[in-house]
């Protein structure tokens, strides 16, 4: 069954990574870019990469339903969902367009309402972060089709070599005067480092930073793989009210306030 095939790891991850050279083709060239409703960016790469994502996983288990940024499902139709794939196909669309490099492609798998498999991957930097329910937290370095993950390298959060300075992550686009004044009223002794996409999540995992508090919005698919690495990894995210993060519980999907950690506090 899905939750313990080790296979199942493999084969979503050459699912992000075949996303993930295409969306390099766009990266490479140049994209249109479109406004949405919403009014956030939209690139042919998130398109792209959204097609492909969400044909190969249909190909894996077509039972499965799919919820993606790019393809929304309504509240009438997703509410009695008990598993299901929620994918951003390209978080970090303005981080894409700037050409900094900081995007992903976040694939989660949800099964009563909390992940319990995440993948991200980076395109450019070729640096692939995955985990499973109670199997640790991995990263590997990759861009061509793997066939193991015996090259992976386990990662701990709470490995962060200075211990004496707090370092602090922040959304290199979406910063407000919130995050600020929460910092300076809790530290005195800090670092902030700004990264775009769920790649905060991964510094977080990877033992280079320390917290990622989030004030302003976000949606369920830009956390919900950075989630579980990030718990796997042995850190934790939680409301600023000390509550877990549910998902696909309410008609609206967008999250809470909450604080990614490097260690459970």
């Amino acid at each position: 069954m899905i939750d313990n095939n080790k296979n199942l790891l493999i084969d979503v991850s050459n699912i992000a990574l075949n996303a993930g050279r295409e969306i390099m083709n766009y990266y490479n060239s140049n994209s249109n870019v479109l406004t949405k409703e919403d009014k956030s960016p939209l690139t042919e790469a998130d398109l792209a990469s959204n097609n492909i994502i969400i044909e190969k996983l249909r190909l894996l288990n077509d039972n499965i339903p799919i919820l993606s940024e790019e393809s929304l499902v309504e509240w009438e139709e997703r509410k009695n969902w008990n598993t299901y794939w929620l994918i951003d196909p390209l978080d970090g669309t303005k981080e894409f367009i700037n050409k900094n490099g900081e995007f992903t492609v976040n694939i989660a798998l949800i099964k009563n309402a909390k992940p319990i498999l995440g993948i991200i991957y980076s395109p450019f930097l070729s640096e692939l972060y995955f985990a499973q329910k109670d199997q640790g937290a991995y990263k590997i370095n990759c861009s061509e089709t793997i066939k193991s993950l015996e090259n992976s390298v386990k990662i701990l959060s709470n490995n962060k070599k200075n211990s004496d300075e707090i370092i602090i992550i922040g959304s290199r686009s979406h910063s407000n005067n919130k995050f600020n004044e929460w910092i300076n009223k809790n530290y005195k002794n800090y670092q902030i480092l700004q990264k775009g996409s769920s790649l905060k999540f991964c510094e977080i995992a990877n033992g280079n930073a320390d917290l990622y508090p989030r004030f302003g919005p976000t949606s369920e698919w830009d956390i919900a793989a950075g989630h579980i690495i990030l718990e796997e990894a042995g850190g934790f995210l939680k409301t600023f009210e000390n509550q877990s993060i549910k998902y696909n519980s309410k008609e609206s999907l967008i999250n809470p306030e909450f604080l990614a950690s490097c260690k459970i506090i």
